[in-house]
């Protein structure tokens, strides 16, 4: 049964990030005119106090918790320690919070990262506890995971209705393409556009290029949370992809074919692959809450590369004004 959430007051923490800032601005666009998101700056959501202070204030009906410490393989390997305890600590509290203060619905955002290693392609939900995740982002996936644990057990022993969402890698126009933290797909376009202004000939890229990836664009990834919100009340975890997988190598061409640069590639091998393949098994959505993606592959890079490619341009003519 849908629940209208146009009356609800609609917690989300992370709206003002990446995927928050298109949740937020979906659900405006619906018609939910109490959306209330706890920024960094006001509350750290590792500590129980400043979330308490968050539910006093803003007495959350829903909250759709999306914030997240995240990063690249990079930034996996660099920070395993933070990136464990920032999002276990944010999500454990935030959810027991939200049961001591009466909200109706918790939704989880999880990780494609929870699965294990070797699972079988594509990733079904039933795989999830079948191994050990892939080494590198092992400590923000589990942390992720322990939501899942989480929900069921206090749907189990409170009533507490929550639900678990494991979108694949996002991208779209406001990613993150500071290269210390980017995911792949910003941090290739970055490299592309950047070489082809500098009239440079190679491009070095990380691993092997054999991996492979699934990715769904940030709209209708935001799409999907807001649909789950809505009509899913289920305990068990939910893929949230396209069920569509390209290798790193197929990846590389295409963002250099759609920024322009026709330079070498040079493969470090040196650098960490991460997980061999990834691809979800995505019917459950379609089921239970009658999500498909809708934006293809090659659209939604060409909208993210001419975003970038504005932002780009924006900030060399700021520069060039100081300069003035």
């Amino acid at each position: 049964m849908d629940s209208d959430l146009r009356n609800k007051r609609v917690m989300v923490t992370g709206g003002a990030g990446f995927l928050g800032t298109y949740v937020v601005n979906s659900l405006k666009e619906q018609g939910v005119s109490d959306v209330l998101v706890p920024l960094e700056q006001e509350y750290n959501l590792t500590k129980m106090e400043d979330i308490e202070a968050a539910f006093d204030a803003m007495e959350p009906d829903v909250v759709i918790h999306l914030a997240a410490k995240v990063g690249g393989i990079g930034a996996n390997r660099e920070n395993p320690g933070s990136f464990f305890y920032d999002n276990l600590m944010m999500g454990v509290q935030l959810m027991e919070a939200a049961r001591q203060n009466g909200v109706e619905k918790f939704v989880s955002l999880g990780t494609i990262c929870c699965y294990p290693k070797f699972a079988p392609i594509p990733f079904r939900e039933e795989t999830l506890w079948d191994g050990y995740p892939e080494e590198t982002n092992a400590p923000y996936g589990l942390a992720k995971k322990m939501l899942l644990v989480q929900g069921q057990a206090y749907l189990q022993e409170y009533g507490f209705k929550s639900i678990f969402l494991m979108p694949v890698n996002l991208y779209g126009p406001g990613d993150n393409f500071d290269p210390a933290s980017s995911h792949v797909i910003p941090a290739l376009l970055r490299k592309f556009l950047e070489a082809k202004a500098a009239g440079a000939s190679k491009v070095v890229v990380w691993g092997s290029g054999n991996p492979t990836r699934e990715f769904i664009y940030v709209e209708d990834a935001a799409r999907a949370i807001i649909m789950a919100t809505q009509k899913y009340n289920g305990s068990e975890p939910v893929n949230v992809g396209t069920g569509d997988e390209i290798s790193i190598l197929k990846l590389a061409e295409l963002i250099a074919e759609l920024t322009g640069f026709t330079g070498e590639l040079i493969w470090d091998a040196t650098k960490p692959d991460g997980q061999p393949r990834r691809q979800l098994e995505v019917s459950r959505a379609s089921q239970y809450f009658g999500f498909e993606a809708q934006t293809g592959f090659r659209e939604g890079l060409k909208r993210t590369v001419e975003w970038y490619q504005g932002q780009m341009a924006t900030e060399q003519a700021s520069t060039h004004e100081q300069g003035a």
